[in-house]
C-alpha cells in the first residue's frame, strides 16, 4: 500500500540548481514504482539557517511531496545520508489538512465586551 510523504531537503548553499536536481533525481529514482508519478518539487531557495549546521550559515531549501511504499523509505533514506551535499533532511507522512486546534480560554461572545 502505498502512502503520500513528504520530505524537506536542505542542501549546502554552494551547490548549483543543476547539481541539486541531479541529485533529486537521483533520490526520487529510489522510491518511484516503474511508470509511477513523479514527486512535486517545489524549490525554496537560499534562506539563512536558524543555527549553523556543519559550519554553514545557509542553505538551499527543497520541498517534496511523492507516493511510495514504506520498504522503498529505508534505501532513500540511506542515500540522502551518504550524500555529502545534503546538510539535512526531514521525511514524514503527509496526512492531508490537520485540524484546527481549539483554545482553551475566551469564547467569540466574551470578545465583545
Amino acid at each position: 500500500m502505498t502512502r503520500q510523504y513528504e520530505v524537506v531537503y536542505i542542501f549546502e548553499s554552494s551547490l548549483e540548481e543543476a547539481a541539486i536536481n541531479e541529485r533529486l533525481e537521483r533520490f526520487h529514482a529510489l522510491i518511484q514504482p516503474s511508470g509511477g508519478e513523479a514527486p512535486q518539487v517545489n524549490h525554496w531557495g537560499k534562506r539563512t539557517l536558524a543555527y549553523p549546521i556543519k559550519k554553514h550559515e545557509t542553505g538551499y531549501y527543497v520541498v517534496a511531496k511523492f507516493d511510495a511504499e514504506a520498504t522503498a523509505l529505508p534505501e532513500f533514506e540511506r542515500a540522502i545520508k551518504l550524500d555529502d551535499g545534503v546538510l539535512r533532511f526531514l521525511v514524514v507522512v503527509n496526512e492531508g489538512a490537520q485540524p484546527v486546534p481549539v483554545t482553551a480560554g475566551k469564547t467569540d461572545d466574551e470578545d465583545d465586551e
